[in-house]
Protein backbone atom coordinates (compact mmCIF):
# COMPACT_ATOMS: atom_id res chain seq x y z
CA UNK A 1 0.00 0.00 0.00
CA UNK A 2 2.67 2.14 1.01
CA UNK A 3 4.04 1.37 -2.66
CA UNK A 4 1.27 2.10 -4.30
CA UNK A 5 1.15 5.66 -2.50
CA UNK A 6 4.38 6.79 -3.28
CA UNK A 7 3.69 5.47 -7.29
CA UNK A 8 1.14 8.25 -6.96
CA UNK A 9 3.18 10.93 -5.53
CA UNK A 10 5.15 10.07 -8.27
CA UNK A 11 3.38 10.27 -10.93
CA UNK A 12 1.61 13.48 -9.57
CA UNK A 13 5.24 14.71 -9.56
CA UNK A 14 5.97 13.97 -13.03
CA UNK A 15 2.46 15.73 -14.06
CA UNK A 16 3.51 18.68 -12.52
CA UNK A 17 6.98 19.01 -14.09
CA UNK A 18 5.27 19.01 -17.48
CA UNK A 19 2.97 22.22 -16.68
CA UNK A 20 4.14 25.02 -18.32
CA UNK A 21 4.95 28.08 -16.87
CA UNK A 22 2.91 31.30 -17.33
CA UNK A 23 5.86 32.83 -19.16
CA UNK A 24 5.77 30.11 -21.52
CA UNK A 25 2.32 29.74 -22.39
CA UNK A 26 2.08 33.50 -22.46
CA UNK A 27 4.89 33.11 -25.67
CA UNK A 28 2.36 30.48 -27.51
CA UNK A 29 0.73 31.63 -30.55
CA UNK A 30 -2.65 31.64 -29.43
CA UNK A 31 -1.48 33.57 -25.88
CA UNK A 32 -0.23 36.17 -28.16
CA UNK A 33 -3.04 36.56 -30.41
CA UNK A 34 -5.43 36.84 -27.35
CA UNK A 35 -3.32 39.50 -26.13
CA UNK A 36 -3.26 41.80 -28.62
CA UNK A 37 -7.34 41.72 -28.56
CA UNK A 38 -7.31 41.99 -24.65
CA UNK A 39 -4.53 43.00 -23.48
CA UNK A 40 -1.23 40.95 -21.81
CA UNK A 41 -2.26 41.87 -18.29
CA UNK A 42 -5.71 39.83 -18.81
CA UNK A 43 -4.37 37.53 -20.95
CA UNK A 44 -1.86 36.87 -18.11
CA UNK A 45 -4.73 36.26 -15.77
CA UNK A 46 -6.34 33.66 -17.68
CA UNK A 47 -3.21 32.05 -17.99
CA UNK A 48 -2.57 32.09 -14.19
CA UNK A 49 -6.16 30.74 -13.88
CA UNK A 50 -6.24 27.61 -16.54
CA UNK A 51 -2.81 26.52 -14.60
CA UNK A 52 -3.90 26.86 -11.30
CA UNK A 53 -7.18 24.46 -12.46
CA UNK A 54 -5.02 22.09 -13.81
CA UNK A 55 -2.62 21.93 -10.80
CA UNK A 56 -6.25 21.15 -8.74
CA UNK A 57 -7.05 18.49 -10.72
CA UNK A 58 -3.49 16.69 -10.92
CA UNK A 59 -3.59 17.06 -7.22
CA UNK A 60 -7.20 15.64 -7.17
CA UNK A 61 -6.28 12.94 -9.68
CA UNK A 62 -8.60 13.94 -12.10
CA UNK A 63 -6.02 13.98 -14.36
CA UNK A 64 -3.67 11.31 -16.02
CA UNK A 65 -0.78 11.31 -18.08
CA UNK A 66 -3.28 11.60 -21.84
CA UNK A 67 -5.82 13.80 -20.18
CA UNK A 68 -3.02 16.12 -19.32
CA UNK A 69 -1.79 16.27 -23.12
CA UNK A 70 -4.58 16.68 -23.89
CA UNK A 71 -5.62 19.39 -21.97
CA UNK A 72 -2.09 21.11 -22.75
CA UNK A 73 -2.88 21.27 -26.63
CA UNK A 74 -6.41 22.80 -25.86
CA UNK A 75 -4.45 25.04 -24.00
CA UNK A 76 -5.54 28.27 -26.33
CA UNK A 77 -8.88 27.37 -25.93
CA UNK A 78 -8.90 27.33 -22.71
CA UNK A 79 -8.15 30.81 -22.41
CA UNK A 80 -9.99 32.02 -24.95
CA UNK A 81 -12.96 30.16 -22.58
CA UNK A 82 -11.89 31.85 -19.73
CA UNK A 83 -11.33 35.23 -20.90
CA UNK A 84 -14.63 35.33 -22.55
CA UNK A 85 -16.40 34.58 -19.22
CA UNK A 86 -13.76 36.99 -17.22
CA UNK A 87 -14.06 39.92 -19.89
CA UNK A 88 -17.72 39.66 -20.76
CA UNK A 89 -20.69 41.14 -19.29
CA UNK A 90 -22.88 39.60 -16.37
CA UNK A 91 -25.67 40.97 -17.58
CA UNK A 92 -26.76 40.45 -20.71
CA UNK A 93 -30.16 39.68 -22.75
CA UNK A 94 -31.90 37.03 -22.61
CA UNK A 95 -35.47 34.85 -24.54
CA UNK A 96 -38.36 35.19 -22.05
CA UNK A 97 -40.34 32.10 -23.62
CA UNK A 98 -42.10 31.89 -19.64
CA UNK A 99 -45.44 33.68 -20.82
CA UNK A 100 -44.75 36.07 -17.84
CA UNK A 101 -45.06 39.23 -19.57
CA UNK A 102 -43.31 41.55 -16.28
CA UNK A 103 -41.33 38.73 -15.54
CA UNK A 104 -39.39 40.46 -12.45
CA UNK A 105 -36.61 38.05 -12.58
CA UNK A 106 -36.38 38.76 -16.83
CA UNK A 107 -36.31 42.51 -15.90
CA UNK A 108 -39.87 43.13 -16.23
CA UNK A 109 -40.92 45.59 -19.07
CA UNK A 110 -38.98 45.50 -22.01
CA UNK A 111 -38.47 49.29 -23.56
CA UNK A 112 -39.88 50.40 -26.36
CA UNK A 113 -37.95 51.37 -29.59
CA UNK A 114 -38.43 55.34 -28.79
CA UNK A 115 -37.18 54.90 -25.20
CA UNK A 116 -34.19 52.90 -26.73
CA UNK A 117 -33.25 55.88 -30.02
CA UNK A 118 -33.63 58.47 -26.48
CA UNK A 119 -31.64 56.81 -24.01
CA UNK A 120 -28.71 56.62 -27.50
CA UNK A 121 -29.34 60.35 -28.78
CA UNK A 122 -29.09 61.46 -25.15
CA UNK A 123 -26.80 59.26 -23.02
CA UNK A 124 -23.28 59.92 -24.89
CA UNK A 125 -23.77 63.78 -25.30
CA UNK A 126 -24.33 66.75 -22.96
CA UNK A 127 -27.94 67.00 -22.22
CA UNK A 128 -30.62 69.59 -21.06
CA UNK A 129 -31.36 67.99 -18.04
CA UNK A 130 -31.02 70.42 -15.38
CA UNK A 131 -31.27 73.67 -17.68
CA UNK A 132 -33.47 75.71 -19.29
CA UNK A 133 -32.00 76.53 -22.88
CA UNK A 134 -34.57 79.53 -23.77
CA UNK A 135 -33.48 81.84 -20.32
CA UNK A 136 -29.80 79.87 -20.50
CA UNK A 137 -30.70 79.56 -16.05
CA UNK A 138 -30.76 76.23 -14.52
CA UNK A 139 -34.05 74.32 -14.65
CA UNK A 140 -35.54 71.63 -13.47
CA UNK A 141 -34.96 67.91 -14.19
CA UNK A 142 -38.96 66.78 -13.98
CA UNK A 143 -40.66 69.56 -16.18
CA UNK A 144 -39.24 66.50 -19.09
CA UNK A 145 -41.80 63.71 -18.05
CA UNK A 146 -44.49 66.40 -16.42
CA UNK A 147 -44.82 68.02 -19.82
CA UNK A 148 -45.80 65.04 -21.62
CA UNK A 149 -47.53 63.89 -19.15
CA UNK A 150 -50.00 66.53 -18.69
CA UNK A 151 -50.17 66.07 -22.99
CA UNK A 152 -51.53 63.00 -22.29
CA UNK A 153 -54.16 64.03 -20.03
CA UNK A 154 -55.25 66.63 -22.06
CA UNK A 155 -55.92 64.62 -25.00
CA UNK A 156 -57.59 61.59 -23.01
CA UNK A 157 -59.00 63.42 -20.16
CA UNK A 158 -60.79 66.76 -20.97
CA UNK A 159 -62.70 66.88 -17.44
CA UNK A 160 -59.15 66.87 -15.76
CA UNK A 161 -58.06 70.27 -17.65
CA UNK A 162 -59.30 72.45 -14.94
CA UNK A 163 -57.05 70.43 -12.52
CA UNK A 164 -53.46 71.48 -11.51
CA UNK A 165 -51.85 68.05 -11.71
CA UNK A 166 -48.12 67.28 -11.79
CA UNK A 167 -45.85 64.48 -11.89
CA UNK A 168 -42.07 63.86 -10.33
CA UNK A 169 -40.09 60.96 -10.51
CA UNK A 170 -37.83 58.81 -8.20
CA UNK A 171 -36.31 55.56 -8.44
CA UNK A 172 -39.33 53.04 -7.92
CA UNK A 173 -42.45 52.87 -6.67
CA UNK A 174 -41.24 51.69 -3.06
CA UNK A 175 -39.81 54.96 -2.96
CA UNK A 176 -42.51 57.00 -4.22
CA UNK A 177 -44.58 55.90 -1.42
CA UNK A 178 -41.67 56.59 0.91
CA UNK A 179 -41.41 60.00 -0.50
CA UNK A 180 -45.01 60.82 -0.29
CA UNK A 181 -45.65 59.68 3.05
CA UNK A 182 -42.81 61.33 4.29
CA UNK A 183 -44.13 64.27 2.90
CA UNK A 184 -48.11 64.18 3.84
CA UNK A 185 -47.50 62.68 6.81
CA UNK A 186 -44.39 62.59 8.82
CA UNK A 187 -44.99 62.80 12.49
CA UNK A 188 -48.83 61.84 11.99
CA UNK A 189 -51.09 59.03 10.93
CA UNK A 190 -52.10 57.20 8.12
CA UNK A 191 -55.36 55.10 7.58
CA UNK A 192 -55.08 51.93 5.94
CA UNK A 193 -57.59 48.97 5.45
CA UNK A 194 -56.07 45.76 7.25
CA UNK A 195 -56.76 44.48 3.59
CA UNK A 196 -54.34 46.42 2.05
CA UNK A 197 -51.42 46.19 4.41
CA UNK A 198 -49.28 44.26 0.99
CA UNK A 199 -46.09 42.91 0.69
CA UNK A 200 -44.42 43.72 -2.76
CA UNK A 201 -41.34 41.78 -4.39
CA UNK A 202 -38.32 41.34 -2.47
CA UNK A 203 -40.13 41.51 1.32
CA UNK A 204 -40.95 44.96 0.83
CA UNK A 205 -44.11 45.37 3.27
CA UNK A 206 -46.43 48.36 3.01
CA UNK A 207 -46.36 48.90 6.75
CA UNK A 208 -42.39 48.70 6.98
CA UNK A 209 -42.25 51.16 4.49
CA UNK A 210 -44.40 53.48 6.70
CA UNK A 211 -42.63 53.29 9.49
CA UNK A 212 -39.10 54.43 7.64
CA UNK A 213 -41.27 57.32 6.04
CA UNK A 214 -41.91 58.68 10.05
CA UNK A 215 -46.13 58.20 9.40
CA UNK A 216 -47.75 56.08 12.57
CA UNK A 217 -49.99 53.11 10.69
CA UNK A 218 -53.82 53.16 11.55
CA UNK A 219 -54.96 50.03 10.74
CA UNK A 220 -59.03 49.76 9.94
CA UNK A 221 -61.59 47.29 9.40
CA UNK A 222 -60.46 43.40 9.16
CA UNK A 223 -58.43 41.03 6.62
CA UNK A 224 -61.47 40.85 4.23
CA UNK A 225 -64.24 43.58 5.04
CA UNK A 226 -63.51 47.26 5.81
CA UNK A 227 -66.15 49.88 5.47
CA UNK A 228 -66.26 53.62 5.17
CA UNK A 229 -67.29 54.15 8.64
CA UNK A 230 -63.99 52.32 10.31
CA UNK A 231 -62.14 54.92 8.70
CA UNK A 232 -64.32 57.92 9.71
CA UNK A 233 -64.18 56.68 12.97
CA UNK A 234 -60.45 56.39 13.40
CA UNK A 235 -60.12 60.13 12.44
CA UNK A 236 -58.11 62.06 14.71
CA UNK A 237 -56.54 64.92 15.39
CA UNK A 238 -53.48 63.55 14.20
CA UNK A 239 -54.72 62.19 11.32
CA UNK A 240 -52.58 63.15 8.19
CA UNK A 241 -53.57 61.08 5.24
CA UNK A 242 -56.18 58.43 4.07
CA UNK A 243 -54.20 55.63 2.21
CA UNK A 244 -55.61 53.30 -0.56
CA UNK A 245 -53.35 50.68 -1.62
CA UNK A 246 -54.41 48.47 -4.71
CA UNK A 247 -54.37 44.96 -4.32
CA UNK A 248 -52.34 44.34 -7.46
CA UNK A 249 -50.36 41.16 -6.56
CA UNK A 250 -53.22 38.98 -4.56
CA UNK A 251 -56.66 38.93 -4.61
CA UNK A 252 -59.47 38.68 -1.54
CA UNK A 253 -62.50 36.67 -2.18
CA UNK A 254 -65.68 35.14 -0.48
CA UNK A 255 -67.39 37.21 2.10
CA UNK A 256 -65.51 40.53 1.80
CA UNK A 257 -66.27 44.29 1.49
CA UNK A 258 -64.18 47.05 0.48
CA UNK A 259 -64.62 50.70 0.39
CA UNK A 260 -64.97 51.88 -3.13
CA UNK A 261 -62.82 55.14 -4.24
CA UNK A 262 -66.07 57.32 -4.61
CA UNK A 263 -66.42 56.77 -0.76
CA UNK A 264 -62.95 57.49 0.40
CA UNK A 265 -63.08 60.87 -1.93
CA UNK A 266 -66.00 61.77 -0.01
CA UNK A 267 -64.80 61.51 3.35
CA UNK A 268 -61.67 63.37 2.66
CA UNK A 269 -63.49 66.38 0.78
CA UNK A 270 -65.65 66.20 4.22
CA UNK A 271 -62.49 66.02 6.30
CA UNK A 272 -60.25 67.85 4.40
CA UNK A 273 -57.63 65.16 4.54
CA UNK A 274 -56.02 64.37 1.60
CA UNK A 275 -56.36 60.62 -0.07
CA UNK A 276 -53.59 58.70 -1.71
CA UNK A 277 -53.56 55.80 -3.82
CA UNK A 278 -50.76 53.39 -4.11
CA UNK A 279 -51.65 51.73 -7.50
CA UNK A 280 -48.50 50.08 -7.74
CA UNK A 281 -48.47 48.77 -11.57
CA UNK A 282 -49.82 52.14 -12.92
CA UNK A 283 -51.44 51.44 -16.29
CA UNK A 284 -52.21 54.60 -17.94
CA UNK A 285 -55.00 52.61 -20.70
CA UNK A 286 -57.98 50.97 -20.44
CA UNK A 287 -56.62 47.38 -19.89
CA UNK A 288 -60.36 46.13 -20.11
CA UNK A 289 -59.74 46.51 -24.23
CA UNK A 290 -56.84 43.88 -23.60
CA UNK A 291 -58.91 41.41 -21.97
CA UNK A 292 -57.74 42.13 -18.26
CA UNK A 293 -60.08 43.15 -15.62
CA UNK A 294 -59.59 44.57 -12.12
CA UNK A 295 -56.80 47.01 -13.04
CA UNK A 296 -57.56 50.50 -12.16
CA UNK A 297 -55.63 53.05 -14.53
CA UNK A 298 -54.04 56.05 -12.88
CA UNK A 299 -56.44 58.21 -15.06
CA UNK A 300 -59.45 56.50 -13.49
CA UNK A 301 -57.99 57.14 -9.59
CA UNK A 302 -57.06 60.80 -10.69
CA UNK A 303 -60.60 61.41 -12.47
CA UNK A 304 -62.51 59.89 -9.56
CA UNK A 305 -60.63 62.52 -7.46
CA UNK A 306 -57.96 60.70 -5.40
CA UNK A 307 -55.26 63.62 -4.61
CA UNK A 308 -51.66 61.39 -5.01
CA UNK A 309 -51.51 58.86 -6.93
CA UNK A 310 -48.19 56.61 -7.11
CA UNK A 311 -47.22 54.09 -9.66
CA UNK A 312 -43.88 52.11 -10.73
CA UNK A 313 -42.53 53.02 -14.43
CA UNK A 314 -41.62 49.14 -15.51
CA UNK A 315 -44.75 47.59 -14.87
CA UNK A 316 -47.95 47.57 -16.76
CA UNK A 317 -46.37 51.42 -18.02
CA UNK A 318 -44.37 49.81 -20.16
CA UNK A 319 -40.96 51.92 -19.51
CA UNK A 320 -38.02 52.03 -17.16
CA UNK A 321 -37.50 51.57 -13.53
CA UNK A 322 -39.09 54.15 -11.88
CA UNK A 323 -41.52 55.41 -9.19
CA UNK A 324 -43.95 58.05 -10.37
CA UNK A 325 -45.78 60.38 -8.14
CA UNK A 326 -48.80 62.33 -9.68
CA UNK A 327 -51.36 64.60 -8.39
CA UNK A 328 -52.69 67.68 -7.32
CA UNK A 329 -49.58 70.46 -8.01
CA UNK A 330 -49.69 71.82 -4.16
CA UNK A 331 -49.10 68.63 -2.75
CA UNK A 332 -46.35 67.47 -5.41
CA UNK A 333 -44.59 70.59 -5.27
CA UNK A 334 -43.99 69.76 -1.32
CA UNK A 335 -42.74 66.50 -2.16
CA UNK A 336 -40.39 68.16 -4.74
CA UNK A 337 -38.51 70.38 -1.96
CA UNK A 338 -38.56 67.51 0.22
CA UNK A 339 -34.81 66.53 1.14
CA UNK A 340 -35.44 63.09 0.10
CA UNK A 341 -36.08 63.57 -2.93
CA UNK A 342 -32.56 64.51 -4.09
CA UNK A 343 -31.81 61.57 -2.35
CA UNK A 344 -34.39 59.18 -4.51
CA UNK A 345 -34.13 60.94 -7.63
CA UNK A 346 -33.41 59.18 -11.14
CA UNK A 347 -30.84 60.35 -13.87
CA UNK A 348 -30.67 61.42 -17.32
CA UNK A 349 -31.25 57.48 -18.64
CA UNK A 350 -34.00 57.23 -17.23
CA UNK A 351 -35.80 60.26 -17.92
CA UNK A 352 -34.88 59.85 -21.21
CA UNK A 353 -36.53 56.18 -21.08
CA UNK A 354 -39.92 57.67 -19.69
CA UNK A 355 -40.42 60.43 -22.36
CA UNK A 356 -39.74 57.90 -25.34
CA UNK A 357 -42.38 55.87 -23.79
CA UNK A 358 -44.70 58.72 -22.69
CA UNK A 359 -44.37 59.75 -26.19
CA UNK A 360 -45.81 56.59 -27.42
CA UNK A 361 -48.57 57.01 -25.03
CA UNK A 362 -49.58 60.80 -26.39
CA UNK A 363 -49.40 59.71 -30.07
CA UNK A 364 -52.05 57.10 -29.39
CA UNK A 365 -49.29 54.19 -30.52
CA UNK A 366 -49.89 51.55 -27.74
CA UNK A 367 -48.38 48.85 -30.11
CA UNK A 368 -45.10 50.70 -30.16
CA UNK A 369 -44.61 49.58 -26.17
CA UNK A 370 -43.54 46.22 -26.24
CA UNK A 371 -45.63 45.15 -22.63
CA UNK A 372 -48.87 46.36 -24.53
CA UNK A 373 -48.13 44.72 -28.11
CA UNK A 374 -47.87 41.32 -26.01
CA UNK A 375 -50.84 41.20 -24.06
CA UNK A 376 -52.67 42.35 -27.31
CA UNK A 377 -51.78 39.93 -29.13
CA UNK A 378 -54.17 36.96 -29.93
CA UNK A 379 -54.40 33.05 -29.44
CA UNK A 380 -54.46 32.52 -33.31
CA UNK A 381 -51.40 34.38 -33.90
CA UNK A 382 -49.37 32.71 -31.21
CA UNK A 383 -50.56 29.34 -32.54
CA UNK A 384 -49.70 30.17 -35.97
CA UNK A 385 -46.13 31.25 -35.16
CA UNK A 386 -45.74 27.99 -33.05
CA UNK A 387 -47.07 26.05 -35.91
CA UNK A 388 -44.31 27.46 -38.04
CA UNK A 389 -41.49 27.45 -35.74
CA UNK A 390 -42.38 23.71 -34.94
CA UNK A 391 -42.34 22.83 -38.62
CA UNK A 392 -38.39 23.93 -38.74
CA UNK A 393 -37.92 21.29 -36.47
CA UNK A 394 -36.82 17.89 -38.20
CA UNK A 395 -35.74 15.17 -35.68
CA UNK A 396 -37.03 12.28 -34.05
CA UNK A 397 -35.25 13.20 -30.84
CA UNK A 398 -37.50 16.03 -30.14
CA UNK A 399 -40.78 15.81 -29.97
CA UNK A 400 -43.16 18.78 -30.16
CA UNK A 401 -46.73 19.50 -29.68
CA UNK A 402 -48.54 22.76 -29.47
CA UNK A 403 -51.36 23.05 -27.06
CA UNK A 404 -53.76 25.58 -25.50
CA UNK A 405 -52.17 27.19 -22.15
CA UNK A 406 -52.23 30.68 -20.39
CA UNK A 407 -49.95 33.81 -20.56
CA UNK A 408 -49.81 35.67 -17.57
CA UNK A 409 -49.11 39.19 -16.85
CA UNK A 410 -46.65 38.75 -13.97
CA UNK A 411 -45.04 42.22 -11.78
CA UNK A 412 -47.39 42.16 -9.48
CA UNK A 413 -50.25 42.81 -11.79
CA UNK A 414 -53.69 41.57 -12.30
CA UNK A 415 -53.14 38.20 -10.22
CA UNK A 416 -56.24 36.62 -11.49
CA UNK A 417 -56.37 37.72 -15.09
CA UNK A 418 -55.02 34.96 -17.69
CA UNK A 419 -54.64 35.58 -21.55
CA UNK A 420 -55.29 32.67 -23.55
CA UNK A 421 -52.36 30.99 -25.97
CA UNK A 422 -50.59 28.12 -27.68
CA UNK A 423 -47.73 26.48 -26.22
CA UNK A 424 -44.56 24.75 -27.55
CA UNK A 425 -44.85 21.67 -25.21
CA UNK A 426 -41.50 19.95 -25.61
CA UNK A 427 -39.57 16.46 -24.60
CA UNK A 428 -36.46 15.27 -25.83
CA UNK A 429 -35.32 11.63 -26.29
CA UNK A 430 -32.35 10.82 -23.53
CA UNK A 431 -32.84 13.97 -21.28
CA UNK A 432 -35.48 14.64 -18.10
CA UNK A 433 -37.26 18.09 -18.45
CA UNK A 434 -35.22 19.77 -16.71
CA UNK A 435 -31.68 18.77 -18.70
CA UNK A 436 -33.66 20.22 -21.61
CA UNK A 437 -34.61 23.54 -20.03
CA UNK A 438 -30.47 23.94 -18.93
CA UNK A 439 -29.97 22.63 -22.39
CA UNK A 440 -31.73 25.38 -23.51
CA UNK A 441 -30.46 28.46 -21.09
CA UNK A 442 -27.36 27.26 -21.93
CA UNK A 443 -27.54 29.15 -25.42
CA UNK A 444 -26.50 32.76 -26.75
CA UNK A 445 -28.66 34.46 -25.73
CA UNK A 446 -30.17 32.22 -23.11
CA UNK A 447 -34.24 30.83 -23.39
CA UNK A 448 -35.19 30.84 -20.20
CA UNK A 449 -38.98 28.51 -20.46
CA UNK A 450 -41.36 26.92 -17.77
CA UNK A 451 -41.18 23.43 -16.63
CA UNK A 452 -44.35 21.41 -16.29
CA UNK A 453 -45.72 17.77 -15.76
CA UNK A 454 -42.50 16.40 -17.76
CA UNK A 455 -42.38 18.72 -20.21
CA UNK A 456 -40.62 21.85 -21.64
CA UNK A 457 -43.02 24.75 -22.24
CA UNK A 458 -42.01 27.75 -24.71
CA UNK A 459 -44.67 30.80 -24.96
CA UNK A 460 -44.24 32.33 -27.88
CA UNK A 461 -46.52 35.74 -26.62
CA UNK A 462 -43.41 37.16 -24.55
CA UNK A 463 -40.80 35.44 -27.23
CA UNK A 464 -40.32 37.09 -30.48
CA UNK A 465 -36.94 35.54 -31.27
CA UNK A 466 -38.65 32.66 -33.74
CA UNK A 467 -35.37 32.30 -35.31
CA UNK A 468 -33.30 32.53 -32.54
CA UNK A 469 -35.78 29.55 -30.85
CA UNK A 470 -35.63 27.56 -34.03
CA UNK A 471 -31.86 27.54 -34.42
CA UNK A 472 -31.59 26.21 -30.59
CA UNK A 473 -33.61 23.35 -31.00
CA UNK A 474 -32.68 22.15 -34.08
CA UNK A 475 -28.86 22.11 -32.46
CA UNK A 476 -30.40 20.67 -29.17
CA UNK A 477 -32.37 17.78 -32.01
CA UNK A 478 -29.01 17.40 -33.62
Amino acid sequence: MRDNLEMKSAIKSQLFRELPSVDEVLRTPAAVALASAHGTPAVTDAARAVLSRLREEISSGLLDESALRLALNGLGEALERHLKQALGYSLRPVINATGVILHTNLGRAPLAESALRHIHETAGRFSNLEFDCETGVRGRRDVHVDRLFRSWLDEGAADLKTIDLKTIVVNNNAAAVLLALNTLADDGEVIVSRGELVEIGGSFRIPDVMTKSGATLREVGTTNRTRVADYENAITERTRLLLRVHRSNFEITGFTEQVSTAELVALSRQRDIPLMEDLGSGALVDLQNFGISGEASVLDSLRAGVDVVTYSGDKLLGGPQAGLISGRAALVARMRTNSLFRALRVDKLTYAALEGTLLAYVKRDHDAIPTLRMMRLTKEEIGQRAQTLAGQIKSSKLRIEIIDGESVIGGGAAPSSVLPTRLLALSCAGLSADELAARLRAFDPPIIARVEQGRVLLDLRTADEDAAIGAALNGIAS
